[in-house]
């Protein structure tokens, strides 16, 4: 999977959970129709915005006291062959927590558990 559940760099949580997911088009034009069919598509943004609402939980446990934001929210990204609706959440990491710390306050990632965990 491409996504990433979560990254300890320079005092610095990121997650970019995934959720939503259609077939790439054979061209352009069907890839830009199917685009807009993933992201008007009711399920899949109400299971993707429950899932940024996870991860923002999850990392306001570990993370400083309103450092916590939705950097992007529903970006399609594009594989070889399928696309992906991301967001991504990041939070300033608190003293004395480190990588271990974030692991335990993320696993299992929601995209796997779901909510609640």
């Amino acid at each position: 999977s491409p996504e990433l559940m979560s990254r300890v760099r320079d005092g610095k949580v990121t997650s970019r959970p995934i959720a939503g997911t259609r077939r790439r088009g054979v061209d352009r034009e069907e890839d830009q129709a199917l685009e807009a069919e993933l992201l008007a598509d009711p399920k899949e943004r109400a299971e993707h915005v429950m899932l940024v609402d996870l991860a923002r939980n999850d990392l306001g446990r570990v993370c400083e006291f309103g450092s916590v934001a939705v950097d992007e929210l529903m970006v399609v990204e594009r594989f070889s062959h399928v696309m992906h609706i991301v967001s991504g959440v990041s939070g300033t990491l608190r003293d004395g927590m480190g990588p271990v710390d974030v692991l335990r306050a993320t696993f299992p990632h929601g995209t796997v558990s779901g909510a609640p965990k």
